[in-house]
Parts: structure tokens; sequence; C-alpha cells
């Protein structure tokens, strides 16, 4: 069982433009969707979809049009009962891929909600092979709570994993070794708020063939206790670094339709090569497959198997 926890989770509106964005211009949107997500739920539905056990710990009303989204998918979820409702997310895709995304702060959690959360999440902790806690928090939780989830979960004997940006990697980063995750999946630009860098100039000169640059950074995580470190770095792959190797792969191009969700995709497709027992250049394979295969893919879509095993995938040890 492989649990996805997403402490500030969305309804995310997605809508497709006809031509580019014009500042100060009214414009029609086309294709509009509305799907129950958060990186969390994403990681979920793709592992629901690819028939892996998973359970997303979420906090929301009982009758919040989130949970009423996640009922009509079939995810199996802990709603964590909250007074506000969830936010709204909205995400404009342009007829080259380009996407432009609005994300709302959340709904404020008090003190006893984010202690019902935090129960949930050491409950469901509780016999799961994994447990992935993901995205932003929403207002009321503090910048830490990620390294002191990490913490306390150390003791169930959990595999545990983060994926998440800004003040709260910082934080987890500053709490290293001690509230080491197993597993850490950030951008060029995550890496580079923990690390230090510039992920725009790392990311372009991965697009370059130059990844050395990022595989030291993310060698830094492994000697701060981080076990395995995957790094996406858009059209130029992911690379996957542990203690004693590192890879790096490429999926052959594809038409990028959106890339809203690609990431959470990646990192579904990495854990379901985990635990299906691959090695880890197999495992990274399977990441940027099914990454690739969301960004072909309108709007939040997630793929399917068939569509992620359609994918061509070079790996390359470095």
């Amino acid at each position: 069982m492989i649990v996805t926890v997403t402490p500030n989770p969305s309804l995310d509106r997605s809508a497709s433009l006809p031509g580019p964005i014009v500042r100060g211009r009214v414009h029609r949107l086309e294709q509009v969707s509305t799907v129950a997500a958060g990186k969390g739920v994403n990681i979920s539905r793709a592992l629901h979809g690819a028939g892996v056990p998973t359970l997303a710990v979420v906090p929301a009303a009982e009758h919040d049009p989130l949970v009423v989204g996640m009922n009509q998918a079939g995810l199996a979820h802990v709603g964590v009962s909250i007074t506000e409702p969830v936010r709204i997310n909205l995400t404009v895709t342009e007829p080259d891929g380009t996407t432009t995304k609005f994300n709302a702060p959340g709904p404020r959690l008090g003190p006893a909600e984010q202690q019902r959360l935090e129960k949930a999440v050491l409950d469901a902790a509780n016999g799961a092979e994994w447990v992935v806690m993901t995205g932003s928090l929403p207002p009321g939780l503090p910048d830490d709570w990620y390294a002191s989830m990490v913490r306390r979960l150390r003791g169930t004997g959990v595999r545990i994993g983060v994926d998440t940006s800004d003040a709260p990697l910082r934080a987890l980063g500053a709490a290293l070794p001690g509230a080491a995750p197993d597993l850490v999946k950030p951008n060029s630009a995550e890496l580079a708020q923990i690390c230090g860098g510039d992920g725009e100039a790392l990311e372009a000169g991965a697009a370059r063939g130059e990844v050395m640059p990022v595989v030291e950074r993310a060698r830094e995580l492994v000697r701060l206790g981080i076990p395995t470190v995957m790094v996406t770095l858009g059209g130029a792959g992911a690379l996957l670094v542990t203690a004693d190797a590192a890879w790096h792969a490429v999926a052959e191009p594809v038409e990028v339709r959106s890339t809203v969700g690609a990431g959470d995709s990646s990192l579904a497709g990495l854990l379901i090569g985990l635990t299906s027992g691959a090695e880890p250049p197999a495992a990274l394979r399977s990441a940027v497959a099914w990454g690739t295969a969301a960004a072909s893919l309108p709007g939040s879509t997630i793929p399917l198997p068939e569509r992620a095993d359609g994918v061509s995938v070079h790996v390359t040890s470095l």
C-alpha cells in the first residue's frame, strides 16, 4: 500500500485557449474541466489506474466537491474534516503547450484540524509500504510540518517520500539529516532552493547534456541522509541519484499538451517501479515514461499504463 498525503489539495480547473495569452484582453476558454487534485491525489490517481493499492489522505469535509470527485474516481481515501472548503486552482494552457497556473492559498487549518490530520497520517502509515507527503502547506501549518512528520513516521518502519517546494522544502533541508526521508523528487528549481544555484541554468545545462552539476547537487542530499533523489528536468528527462550510482533518462520527444501533473505522474511511475521490485534504472525509466505520457495529455489528465508503456525512454548510467 502506498499512502499519499496532500495537506493542501485542490479542485483543479483546467482550460485551453485557442491562441496565446494577451494581458488585459478578454479570452474565450475552451475545453474547461474540473478534477479532484493536488500532488498526492494525482499520484494516487496514477497508482490506482495502474492497479497499485493506494490510499489518499486529505483534509476535506465529507461533502466537499474534492471528496465527491475522489469518490467518482474510485479512489480510496481518508478525509479529515475541516471547516473551510478546499481551494480551487486554475490552469490555462496555450496552443503551444505553455501552461500558466493560478493557485489559491488554501483553507486555514486550526490546531485541532492539524492534530486530526497528523493522526490520520500516522494511522494510515500502519502496515503501509510507503507514505508520500506532497505539495504546498495550507495556512495554519508550520513550514517545518513535513520535517516534523518525517521524524514521527520514522518509528512506524514505513518508507517516506517528500515532494514539496519553497519554505517547506527549505525547512526540510535545514532539518537534515535528522529529518531525512527515504526519497525526494525536486525539479531543477526546487533542487536549487535546497542546494543553491540557478534552477533554470541547471535545466538548460541538462538540455545540452551537461547533467553532472545536477548530479553533484543531488549527491549533497544523499550525503545528508536521503538515500534516493530523483530530479525531474522537463524536456531533459530526469536523474536518479543514490549513494553509489546515478542514472539519466530521456524520453523520445512528444507533443506537449499540458505539463500539469507531469511531475506527479513521474513520481507515481518511480513508485510503481520500486514497489514492483524493479532495479533503479528500470524504475527511472518508468518515471520518465509516466511523466512524458502525462505531458502529452490535456489539462490535468493522468495517463493510464498503456499510454506510459508506449513512451520510448533511454537510460544512461553516469
